[in-house]
């Protein structure tokens, strides 16, 4: 059997092979895709990525849940982000995800105080993330990025949060209407006690759990 061709490596910017393209009018060919994990997780979580909430605040939920593999099994190195403005609709954030110690060049994470709006969890061995944040304002979800192995590209989703957390009604919204029942259900937070919510993610179906619905923005 003839093995399939290999693609032509794009140019590194700069270099000869590509002004000559740039020269001759040509565009060089898009860098193929290559799976999304596991080697992130060397560098891209950070202290306390879990915690958007400031230390204490008495309006703190809990988001928890873990995210599932086409077979139901846990995917223990799964890597989260989150997104969503303040409760009173800010998008603006906060600095301070990110900081580094001045002197260690460490990354120490966020220092307790600001609501940044953004989030990033790494799975346990167990395949469980917890996010602690405040209520979204303006829209009822949290938006969601999953970095898994296997992916060749990073998936959207989005967290529905029901009752006083989700502002305004998960019912309303354009894009659960849309959807059948059962696929609505895959986006839908469910109450575990008070401010707590249970949100599991599959990244295929398995027989017995429909498959998480993801978004495209292309």
């Amino acid at each position: 059997m003839t093995p399939p061709p290999v693609p032509p490596v794009p140019p590194v910017p700069g270099t000869p092979r590509a002004e000559a393209l740039a020269a001759a009018g040509e565009r060089p060919p898009p860098t193929p895709s290559q799976t999304v994990g596991p080697f992130y997780g060397y560098a891209l979580p950070f202290a306390k990525g879990g915690d958007m909430a400031p230390a204490g605040h008495p309006d703190t939920i809990t988001v928890h849940g873990r995210v599932h593999d086409g077979a139901g099994q846990p995917i223990p190195d799964a890597l989260l982000e989150f997104w969503q403005p303040a409760p009173d609709g800010s998008r603006a954030g906060a600095p301070g995800s990110l900081r580094r110690d001045p002197v260690t060049g460490e990354i120490v994470g966020r220092h307790g105080v600001d609501f940044t709006g953004f989030g990033r969890v790494a799975t346990d061995a167990d395949g469980h993330y917890t996010l602690r944040t405040l209520p979204p304002g303006g829209v009822p979800y949290i938006s969601v990025c999953v970095f898994a192995r296997g992916l060749l590209h990073h998936l959207f989703t989005r967290v529905y949060l029901p009752g006083p957390a989700g502002a305004g009604d998960p019912a309303a919204d354009p894009l659960l209407a849309s959807l059948p029942p059962r696929r609505r259900a895959t986006l839908l937070a469910a109450p575990e006690g008070e401010k707590t919510y249970r949100f599991d993610i599959r990244l295929q179906g398995d027989g017995a759990h429909e498959e998480t619905v993801f978004l495209d923005f292309g």
